[in-house]
């Protein structure tokens, strides 16, 4: 069993051809520009779109345990709640969301195999990401080898922050592998996302030699600058990697981390990339002979 938190269905940014992305909660980073701050947490979560609350209190009614309290804003008592999801079938105005849920491996593979013709067609299979898939390394194992079987491309999505031996148990069955670099120096990384890049670096030489997409989440104030960029790119060619993709920062998680009751980062603002700073770091990194993609 894993918790789940989504499973989007006809994606095409998420390596190649047609997929089914497959997204797995918990992540040991927290980087202030998190544009999926709902697969933070391990466990099960609530998300409440105050602008669709009407204040009826059918959450509070609703609930069994008496953890639901609503007023200005919705409060959740967490020694109580047991995540039964009570409040959200009797939330009338589909304000409240309960982000998550337990999956077998075969329930996941259910909703894996309703795209197979997609993936004959052109070219694609499932991507599993998050979050940080490999937190649940087991689950994530067990539904890479499950895809394999059934003749399925997979992809991993991964941050690389994680112990080698957990990326080495899933080598075999992974095809290609989505991989962040956030920045390449040790005190900025751990500045925006709680941790040092030595477990990203080190891991990122291990796949030397597999099919790997190096992506770059471009966040303008935080690792925009040209020596950055031009560290990634020497790094990365240097290991013998040739595609790399940059994607562009979005505000889409800061309006999720508001509905979650969470902030994204202490007073993170950042605007995105204008289409002049995109083209112009694109141009850095093709110095480095890598081909560079914009986004997806």
């Amino acid at each position: 069993m894993g918790v789940v938190f989504d499973i989007k269905h006809y994606a095409i940014h998420d390596g190649p051809g047609i997929r089914t992305t497959v997204f797995l909660k918990g992540c040991p980073l927290d980087c202030a520009w998190c544009h999926n701050p709902e697969s933070k947490h391990p466990q099960p979560e609530f998300m409440w779109w105050p602008t669709r609350c009407i204040g009826c209190g059918s959450c509070e009614e609703s609930c069994p345990e008496g953890a639901v309290a609503i007023g200005d804003k919705l409060v959740i008592d967490e020694e109580k709640c047991v995540r039964c999801g009570s409040c959200v079938e009797g939330c009338y105005a589909e304000a409240l969301e309960l982000v998550g849920r337990e999956m077998s491996v075969e329930e996941v593979m259910e909703e894996v195999r309703r795209d197979s013709m997609f993936y004959r067609e052109s070219g694609g299979g499932v991507t599993f990401s998050g979050g940080e898939p490999l937190m649940q390394l087991m689950f994530l194992a067990e539904l890479l080898e499950a895809c394999k079987r059934e003749g399925f491309h997979t992809a991993v999505d991964t941050s690389g922050h994680a112990e080698q031996a957990a990326l080495e148990k899933i080598m075999e069955y992974t095809d290609l592998f989505l991989y962040d670099v956030k920045h390449m120096d040790p005190i900025q990384h751990k500045k925006f996302t709680g941790a040092s890049n030595e477990l990203v670096l080190s891991n990122l030489a291990l796949l030397r030699g597999r099919a790997v997409v190096v992506r770059v989440p471009l966040v303008p104030g935080v690792n925009d600058d040209e020596e950055n960029i031009r560290s990634v790119g020497e790094y990365v060619s240097g290991l013998g990697f040739s595609d790399l993709c940059l994607l562009p920062y979005h505000k889409v998680g800061a309006e999720k981390a508001h509905r979650l009751n969470r902030e994204t980062g202490p007073q993170f603002v950042a605007e995105a990339p204008t289409e002049e700073s995109l083209g112009r770091l694109r141009g850095v990194l093709t110095e480095y002979g890598l081909s560079v993609k914009i986004g997806g």
